[in-house]
């Protein structure tokens, strides 16, 4: 197998339904918060394989998801899947740069790769009138983390922030909140079963940097599963003041 990092991470993650914690539930609850249009055009940001495209499908069912990612092995993914649907559109494209207008721009775990305040500001000339976006973001539910927690994302996130915190970084962006919700135990589940299964998989024969990242994915879950009260994602449902 690889010896090198970020092939051994993509041999982790190939073929993985979703690149963060989510459920269709989140889209949804989203769509009627907003009161998405039947016919809203959606761009979804940094979709990975493409893992919420169906759900955004299914929230404005006469309208056209475009998903946009850098990533040449999750542009791949997602075209493979979606190729024969004419409501989508699979582009690799940096997130920084969201080309057209859109009624909803959705961002799910992806948006520290910009920053809160930097990713709004970049996006809201992308925005139609009353349009909004929605984004997940790591968030600490507790000021007294485990000392575990507290490590894994020191060094993983050391940006995170709480649900105060967050709200402060949309405010300085020049947007308003419409609503939250913390994503569930599903969500989360429905993004580390899938991984469990795969590390499983490749553990036997695992060379040094393979095996790193297994480590990592491991503890990763083994660390939201034993605090999972104490930290996980927020999703936020924003606009323009």
């Amino acid at each position: 197998m690889t010896t090198d990092p970020m092939a051994a991470f993509f041999t982790l993650h190939s073929e993985l339904p979703r690149e963060g914690p989510g459920e269709a539930a989140d889209v949804a609850w989203a769509a009627a918060k907003v009161g998405l249009k039947p016919n809203a055009i959606i761009a979804d940001v940094a979709s990975g394989p493409g893992g919420d495209i169906a759900a955004l499908l299914e929230a404005a069912p006469q309208g056209h998801v475009t998903a946009v990612d850098k990533t040449a092995q999750y542009v791949e993914a997602a075209r493979a899947r979606w190729m024969d649907a004419p409501r989508v559109t699979v582009l690799k494209a940096d997130m920084a740069r969201v080309m057209n207008e859109y009624d909803l721009i959705w961002c799910a775990g992806a948006v520290y790769f910009l920053g809160i305040r930097e990713a709004l500001r970049a996006w809201r000339r992308s925005l139609r009138p009353g349009g909004a976006i929605v984004f997940s973001e790591l968030c600490w539910f507790t000021d007294t983390p485990a000392d575990a927690a507290q490590q894994f994302w020191d060094n993983q996130h050391p940006d995170m922030a709480d649900e105060a915190g967050i709200a402060a970084r949309i405010g300085a962006a020049g947007y308003t909140v419409l609503g939250t919700r913390r994503l569930s135990d599903q969500a989360w589940e429905d993004y580390f079963g899938p991984i469990d299964a795969r590390i499983a998989q490749l553990r036997d024969g695992a060379d040094d940097a393979l095996t790193a990242v297994l480590d990592e994915a491991e503890e990763e879950a083994a660390i939201w599963r034993a605090h999972r009260d104490q930290f996980g994602y927020l999703l936020s449902i924003v606009q323009p003041k």
